[in-house]
């Protein structure tokens, strides 16, 4: 699909992802070009101007008391860039950059900024060309926005710097040339225009918050797989529970889990009065609670998402009247704070889902399964190590959840003496993501051995089809094997969707 910038129009998170990880196409709506032009001729008049105006003819940050001559004003702009791209270690993911740029992007267009349509019309064509700008992964303290890592942006787009292109680093200047794209020259107020946002960490959010709604589904599922194989109960998932507590996102989890249950032949075995468990342990009883208030959890952070998508974020900002006017808005503080609200839920989510692992690893809580899930105990270890992996994991989450948003380290001679750190708020919530993926993988890998040791109970058609999904590229019980390729085809299932999707073929959309 085609992803139009509309100046009056914020954009979704479908569509960000669309162009960040799918490479969609940008298009610029007319409007945009209108409302650039019209914007512009404000900065012109404000540039032609012997009033000193923060942006277009004096310094930056603790420099602005210093006024600039109009012929060095095209210096300016280039040195305020040039200096800001200062970014250093590992590489940041193209698809943030690809995610950070249109969303800048968007901002752009809508006027506020004062930069002109050729130079908004360079990052749609950078987009379109697949040209992602190298950025390394520190150098943003979140205030004034994602300084550095936009600068090597707006570098890009000047024809310097270092950009990816088809997987190779290549000079900007080469890749701009190769696909037809004039390298632009940056008019005042418009290299600040290009670095003062929070783009970066707001497409880290809107990326993370895509992952994490595919992820609770997953989490759902990988809890009624193990209710079947731990030989739990369904009735605490019962709808007339979930309403005494009325948390949306309990409810949703609860209802997820009925759905996935339904029709299983392991959870009716043990029905009967026969019975004398009379409660499931926690990791199974209050699944719905946990993964429902990571729900929750991630509501609210889309919700803080689309409004700092439908933002229009610059210092100084130029206003509908042309005046020009500081402001704190590039402040990173909202997203940050849900940025590492969402690393606490998926710290807990996969501290739940090891313990079902632990329980189904654990002869004397399993109820009848083999040590570990061996096929010859003593002889093989089963899925020993891969709890041992699952437990490595959710001990860096809980490192991870340490939030980000807490810490501030002044900068710019004090003049910029409180930050959100939200860039690093970000970028943590992506290896937090990653991690969760991998420890409900495992949960997955185990709950589906434990599910084939319970035969000839058939499982739920919903959890039978995740086990068929799943035994298309892993073995069944046996003899120990080679374990690492199996856990990492249980993460690619995870995490592509194919796993989640072979479910919901059966079910229907899981919520």
């Amino acid at each position: 699909m085609d992803v139009v910038v509309h100046p009056g129009r914020p954009l979704t998170e479908q569509e960000v992802v669309a162009v960040a990880r799918d490479r969609a196409p940008v298009v610029l709506d007319p409007e945009c070009l209108e409302r650039l032009t019209a914007a512009r001729r404000h900065v012109d008049d404000l540039a032609a101007s012997d009033t000193p105006v923060y942006g277009v003819s004096t310094g930056f940050g603790a420099l602005a008391t210093r006024h600039i001559p109009r012929a060095s004003r095209t210096q300016l702009q280039r040195s305020l860039v040039r200096s800001h791209a200062a970014s250093s270690g590992p590489e940041v993911e193209d698809e943030v950059v690809r995610g950070l740029m249109l969303l800048r992007l968007r901002t752009l267009v809508t006027g506020h900024t004062g930069v002109r349509p050729e130079t908004a019309q360079a990052y749609a064509a950078l987009l379109d060309a697949g040209i992602t700008p190298v950025v390394r992964e520190f150098g943003s303290l979140g205030c004034s926005g994602d300084l550095a890592p936009l600068a090597h942006v707006a570098l890009a787009v000047m024809g310097e710097g270092q950009v990816r292109v088809d997987g190779d680093v290549v000079p900007a200047a080469e890749a701009l040339e190769r696909a037809g794209i004039a390298p632009v020259v940056l008019a005042e107020k418009e290299g600040l225009a290009l670095i003062n946002g929070t783009d970066g960490m707001l497409a880290m959010l809107m990326l993370a918050c895509a992952d994490l709604d595919r992820l609770l589904r997953v989490a759902d599922v990988a809890a009624a797989m193990s209710v079947e194989a731990l030989l739990g109960t369904d009735r605490v998932l019962a709808e007339e529970l979930m309403a005494l507590r009325p948390h949306p996102g309990q409810a949703l989890a609860a209802a997820n889990m009925r759905r996935l249950l339904e029709g299983s032949e392991v959870v009716a075995s043990h029905r009967g009065p026969e019975c004398t468990r009379v409660q499931d342990a926690y990791s199974l009883r209050c699944a719905p609670q946990v993964a429902g208030a990571a729900r929750d959890t991630l509501a609210h952070a889309r919700l803080v998402a689309s409004r700092e998508a439908a933002s229009a974020i610059d210092n100084p900002v130029l206003l509908d009247d042309g005046r020009l006017e500081s402001n704190g808005n590039f402040h990173g503080a909202p997203v940050a704070y849900v940025l590492d609200f969402l690393a606490i839920a998926a710290a807990d989510v996969a501290s739940i889902s090891e313990r079902r692992t632990d329980r189904m690893l654990d002869a004397n809580r399993s109820h009848g399964l083999p040590p570990f899930l061996a096929d010859d105990p003593g002889v093989d270890s089963g899925l020993m190590i891969a709890q041992y992996t699952q437990a490595g994991l959710v001990s860096e989450l809980k490192r991870l959840a340490v939030p980000a948003s807490v810490d501030s380290i002044p900068s710019s001679a004090m003049q910029e003496d409180h930050v959100s750190m939200g860039w690093g708020a970000a970028r943590k919530l992506r290896r937090a993501v990653d991690a969760l993926t991998r420890v409900l993988a495992i949960e997955v890998l185990t709950a589906a051995r434990a599910l084939d040791l319970r035969a000839p109970l058939r499982p739920a058609p919903a959890t039978a089809a995740a086990v068929a999904a799943l035994r298309a590229h892993v073995a069944g019980p046996g003899t120990d094997r080679y374990l690492a390729p199996e856990i990492e085809a249980a993460v690619a299932l995870v995490r592509g969707g194919e796993l989640l999707a072979a479910v919901e073929a059966v079910t229907g959309p899981l919520e």
